[in-house]
């Protein structure tokens, strides 16, 4: 689903990312900046919850992947109506908080974020993602949301993450039932059935020099 310069994702809105850092290869080739880092935002997520998420990461992205200390939530994002804070503000403050020497950043709360889904103006989501960029945001308060226990909702926010850096490193929505990047309407409950990135991914992202080889054990 189209919406002006926005795509639809399973648990996210996907938004193309500026011209300047519209090509991973650019930006590689601009700097010899490597790493994903990972920015808990406002508190709240367990050091169980990103520990799982930097494992599922690792695991299929050739990058080593940090955690950084956690910082406040910009009260800028927050939108009062709804008590939420809206992803791409959350994008817009983390883009700038990206390390010298990493080339991803992905921002983790555990607070309630949206964006705009015409015809609704503030549509919760579980992430919101630069296509071909540099930043990230997830949520885990959705992953969590009817879950069996507290290690079924972390399971759900590390593949939310696997999903979310996907699509920075230029993966789309995949048509393949259990790949990672599958689009679930907008449902977290599809996550349940996702176990792996699919051949086709994993072929895209060995293209672009981003899949760890040998594949490391995925978490779940």
């Amino acid at each position: 689903m189209s919406v002006g310069s926005s795509r639809l994702s399973r648990r996210s809105f996907t938004v193309l990312a500026a011209s300047a850092f519209s090509s991973w290869a650019a930006l590689a080739r601009a700097s010899d900046a490597r790493g994903i880092v990972l920015q808990p935002l406002g508190g709240g997520v367990p050091d169980a919850e990103l520990a799982l998420a930097r494992r599922a990461l690792e695991a299929v992205f050739s990058e080593p992947v940090t955690v950084l200390p956690n910082v406040a939530l910009p009260k800028q994002a927050f939108y009062a109506p709804r008590s939420r804070y809206r992803a791409e503000k959350l994008l817009e403050f983390l883009h700038p908080r990206l390390p010298d020497g990493a080339l991803r950043i992905a921002g983790i709360t555990a607070a309630d974020i949206s964006t705009t889904k015409p015809p609704f103006d503030d549509w919760g989501i579980l992430g919101l993602a630069t296509i071909d960029g540099s930043t990230c945001v997830l949520s885990t308060f959705r992953c969590h949301r009817r879950a069996k226990n507290a290690e079924h909702g972390r399971i759900r926010s590390a593949k939310t993450a696997v999903h979310e850096l996907g699509h920075t490193f230029g993966l789309d929505h995949c048509p393949n039932r259990g790949c990672l990047m599958e689009d679930g309407g907008g449902s977290v409950l599809t996550t349940d059935r996702e176990r792996d990135l699919c051949a086709s991914c994993r072929e895209k992202l060995a293209g672009r020099g981003a899949l760890r080889t040998p594949p490391g054990a995925l978490p779940w």
